[in-house]
C-alpha cells in the first residue's frame, strides 16, 4: 500500500520467491516480466498461472503490479505480442511498461483501458520527453538514471507524468535504449532482453594489456543517504533494480528503503553496509544524482563482495501482515455479523442466530481469540470492536466459520479488478512513400569533400560542430532540461548559417525544432523496428526514419513508410555520461584531437581495446559525453543487389574516422559496386 504522502516504492521480482520477498519488504508496487517480451528474458520470470496468483496476493495487500513489455517488437510478433498483453491484462496487473513506441502504438489502440508506463529503455530525459509522450497515451515516465537532482525536480514540475526514478540497483554505463554494444558485437541484443554486459570486461586505451582495467564498470546506484532530497524532489515513484537478483536482494534493499521512506531520512552508516552486503561492487556511487562524476563511479564485483552476498539468511515466506479492523456483533435473535474494514475497503458477513447460554456464555476473550485466527491470510488483527450480549452462547466452529466467510469476501473485494479487453481497433500504419536519397553524416566539416558534396542529397554535421559546408545538423542525443536554453542557441545559429533540415533521434527533444522551419529527419536512436513505430513517428512530422541496426535485411524489407537504413559506417555502440577518454587519456588529447580534426587533419582516433585486440573509437560528444563506435564499419558498396531485394532505396553513410581522402575512397567504392580492402561488417 502506498504510505500517505510517500512516493510509491517499487521493488523488482524475477521469480515468484522474489516475488513474496518483495512484498514482505514493504514494496508498494512490484514490477515483474512475464515469459516473452521483457528486457530481462533470462530471467525466470512468471508463467501465466504464476502472474495471475501473484497478482492476486500482491492486491490483497494493497501492492500493485507492474508488467514489462519492454523490447523492441518486430512486425510478425504483432499478435503474439497482444496475445501476452491481453494473458497479463487477465491476470490483472495494473500496468504494462513499454519501451517502444509502435509496442504502444498497439497497446493504446487495442486495450485503451491499461496504463501505460514509458520504460528507461525509451530514453526520455527531459520535461518535454513527459509532454509528448503524454499524447502517445502514457501516463508514466521512468526517465534516464543519469538525471541530476536539478534536472529531476525540473523534470517533475514541468512535464504532465508521474515521474519514476531509479534509486538503487545496477547502472548500465550506456544511456538506456542507447547500446548497441551487446548487439553488434555479440549478437545479443539489450534491446531484445538479452544483453551480455559487455561494459562488465576490462579494456584499455590501444595498445595496452587490458587486464584489470574496467573503464565502462560502473558502480551500482544508491541513492539511501539522498532520502529527503528525493522526497522533496516530487517524484511519484522510486524504483529499486533487480530482476536478476536473489530473494534476499529484493527483501533486504526493499526492507531498508522501507524504513528510510517511512522514517522520513537518509541512510545511516549501518544501513548502507547493509547494502553493500547483500550485493555492491565495490561501494555504491551517486555520481550522476551529485553531479560527481568522475573515476570513483567505478566498480567490479570483488570476491569479498560475493562472499558478503552468500551470508544473507535465506528468504522463505512472507511474514508481512495487514491489519484490520473488526466490527463483531452477537445479539439475540439476530444473525451474528462481521464487518472488516481495511485499506478503505469494508464487508461484511452474516452467520447463525446466537443462541441463549446453559453453562458457559461466550465472553469477549473467546471472540477475539477466534477473530485473531488468520493463519496464513495476508491480515492480522488491528481494532476489534467486539458488541455482545449478556448470555449468549455461539460454537467456536461457527464463528471461526463467520470469520473465514468475511476474510474471503475482504480478499475478493480487495483483489477485484476490471479486466481491459483487446477491442477492435485500427491502428495507423506508414504512409509515407520511401525516399531515394543518400544521406552522409560526418563528425568533421572537413570530412564533406567536394566529392561528397556532388554525391550525399543531403549532407549533415553534430550541432555543437556544426557549419555552413553542410544542409542540416544533428541533434545531440542527450538533451537535459538544464541544457536546453544553450541548444536551442545553437539551433538558431545553426540556422542563420544556412541549415535547412536537421536528425532528431529523441522523442523529447522534437520540440526543440518545431516552428522552425526544418525538414526534420529520425535517426537510429530512436530504436525502430516496425511500421507502427513508423507510422507514430511520421504522426509527429518525422520523415526520412533510420532503421534501428539491430534489423536484417528481411526485416527491412517488411517495414514500409519513408525509411532509411545505415548501409556504411562505424555504428555508435553506446552513448556515455561518464567522459572514459579523461579516464584514459586526459583532457588534453580529447581536446587536441577535436582540435586537429576540425582544422581538417583528422587524426587517428583515440581507441578502447578490448581483450581480444579490437579497438573501438571514442569520440567525444556534446557536454563532454563519448560515444563509442564499432571497430568495424558496416559496409555495402559491393552488395546493392541485396540493398535493391531489401527496398532499401533510402540510404545513410555514417563517417567517423575516416580523413578527406578515405571519405572520397569510400564514396567511389559504393559508385562501383565494389568491397573495401578492410575487413567490414554486413547486415
Amino acid at each position: 500500500m502506498i504510505h500517505k504522502n510517500l512516493p510509491e516504492l517499487l521493488s523488482p521480482a524475477g521469480d515468484k520467491l522474489a516475488f513474496l520477498a518483495a512484498i514482505d519488504g514493504g514494496a508498494d508496487a512490484i514490477y515483474v516480466g512475464g515469459t516473452s517480451f521483457n528486457a530481462r528474458i533470462n530471467a525466470t520470470n512468471f508463467t501465466r498461472e504464476e502472474m495471475s496468483e501473484c497478482v492476486r496476493l500482491a492486491h490483497a495487500y494493497g501492492v500493485k503490479v507492474y508488467t514489462t513489455l519492454n523490447t523492441l517488437l518486430f512486425d510478425k510478433e504483432r499478435e503474439g505480442f497482444l496475445s501476452c498483453a491481453e494473458e497479463m491484462a487477465e491476470c490483472g496487473v495494473d500496468a504494462f511498461i513499454v519501451a517502444d513506441l509502435g509496442a504502444a502504438a498497439l497497446l493504446r489502440s487495442y486495450m485503451p483501458e491499461m496504463e501505460l508506463h514509458a520504460s528507461t529503455q525509451m530514453s526520455a530525459h527531459n520535461a518535454a520527453a513527459g509532454v509528448a509522450l503524454q499524447k502517445l497515451g502514457f501516463s508514466r515516465l521512468v526517465p534516464a538514471r543519469e538525471l541530476s537532482l536539478e534536472d529531476i525536480k525540473t523534470l517533475v514540475s514541468e512535464n504532465p507524468l508521474e515521474v519514476e526514478i531509479f534509486t538503487h540497483g545496477a547502472l548500465c554505463v550506456s544511456h538506456s535504449g542507447q547500446c548497441l554494444f551487446s548487439s553488434i558485437v555479440g549478437g545479443r541484443s539489450g534491446n531484445r532482453g538479452l544483453c551480455a554486459q559487455p561494459c562488465r570486461l576490462p579494456y584499455s586505451c590501444a595498445g595496452e594489456p587490458s587486464c584489470n582495467k574496467y573503464p565502462l564498470s560502473l558502480k551500482d546506484l544508491s541513492l539511501a543517504t539522498h532520502v529527503t532530497e528525493i522526497l522533496s524532489s516530487g517524484v511519484h515513484s522510486l524504483k529499486i533494480e533487480g530482476r536478476m537478483k536473489s530473494p534476499e536482494y529484493v527483501r533486504t534493499v526493499t526492507g531498508v528503503w522501507r524504513t528510510l521512506l517511512d522514517e522520513g531520512r537518509n541512510a545511516t552508516q549501518k544501513e548502507m553496509q547493509t547494502l553493500a552486503d547483500i550485493f555492491s561492487r565495490g561501494g555504491f556511487t551517486d555520481g550522476y544524482f551529485t553531479r560527481n562524476i568522475n573515476k570513483k563511479m567505478l566498480g567490479i564485483r570483488s570476491d569479498a563482495d560475493k562472499s558478503a552476498s552468500h551470508s544473507a539468511d535465506k528468504f522463505t515466506k512472507i511474514t508481512r501482515k495487514v491489519p484490520i479492523d473488526m466490527q463483531v456483533s452477537l445479539k439475540k435473535d439476530t444473525p451474528a455479523s462481521l464487518t472488516l474494514t481495511c485499506k478503505g475497503v469494508t464487508v461484511s458477513a452474516s452467520g447463525d442466530i446466537p443462541m441463549e447460554a446453559i453453562n458457559s456464555p461466550i465472553d469477549r476473550d473467546c471472540v477475539i481469540r477466534s477473530m485473531s485466527k488468520l493463519g496464513d491470510t495476508p491480515f492480522e488483527l488491528g481494532s476489534a470492536d467486539i458488541s455482545l450480549d449478556d448470555n449468549v452462547m455461539l460454537p467456536v466452529s461457527r464463528l471461526n466459520s463467520l470469520r473465514r466467510d468475511a476474510v474471503q469476501r475482504l480478499t475478493d473485494a480487495l483483489t477485484d479488478k476490471s479486466i481491459p479487453k483487446l477491442v477492435s481497433a485500427n491502428i495507423s500504419k506508414p504512409s509515407g512513400k520511401k525516399a531515394k536519397q543518400k544521406i552522409g553524416r560526418f563528425l568533421f566539416a572537413p570530412q564533406i569533400t567536394d566529392t561528397a558534396r556532388q554525391y550525399f542529397d543531403k549532407t549533415f554535421l553534430p550541432l555543437e560542430r556544426y557549419e555552413s559546408r553542410a544542409d542540416g545538423f544533428i541533434l545531440p542525443p542527450v538533451i537535459f532540461d538544464s541544457e536546453k536554453e544553450q541548444v536551442t542557441h545553437m539551433i538558431d545559429e545553426a540556422i542563420n548559417m544556412g541549415a535547412d533540415c536537421a536528425v532528431v533521434g529523441n522523442i523529447g527533444n522534437i520540440s526543440l525544432l518545431e516552428g522552425k522551419g526544418l525538414q526534420i529527419y529520425g535517426d537510429f536512436r530512436f530504436n525502430v523496428t516496425n511500421n507502427y513505430s513508423v507510422a507514430a513517428l511520421e504522426e509527429l512530422g518525422i520523415t526520412s526514419i533510420t532503421l534501428s541496426p539491430e534489423l536484417t535485411l528481411p526485416q527491412i524489407r517488411d517495414i514500409s513508410g519513408d525509411t532509411a537504413v545505415i548501409v556504411y559506417g562505424r555504428l555508435p555502440l553506446m552513448t556515455l555520461e561518464k567522459c572514459i577518454i579523461r579516464d584514459l587519456y586526459g583532457c588534453d588529447a580529447c581536446d587536441k584531437y577535436i582540435s586537429d580534426c576540425k582544422d581538417g587533419n583528422i587524426q587517428k582516433p583515440l581507441l578502447l581495446s578490448d581483450r581480444r585486440g579490437f579497438t573501438f573509437p571514442i569520440v567525444r560528444e556534446y557536454q563532454h559525453r563519448n560515444i563509442i563506435y564499432n571497430s568495424l564499419p558496416t559496409c555495402m558498396s559491393d552488395r546493392q543487389d541485396k540493398l535493391s531485394d531489401a527496398k532499401i532505396t533510402n540510404q545513410v553513410f555514417i563517417f567517423t574516422t575516416e580523413a578527406p581522402s578515405e571519405v572520397d575512397r569510400v564514396i567511389e567504392k559504393h559508385k562501383n559496386q565494389l568491397p573495401l580492402d578492410i575487413q567490414v561488417r554486413r547486415i
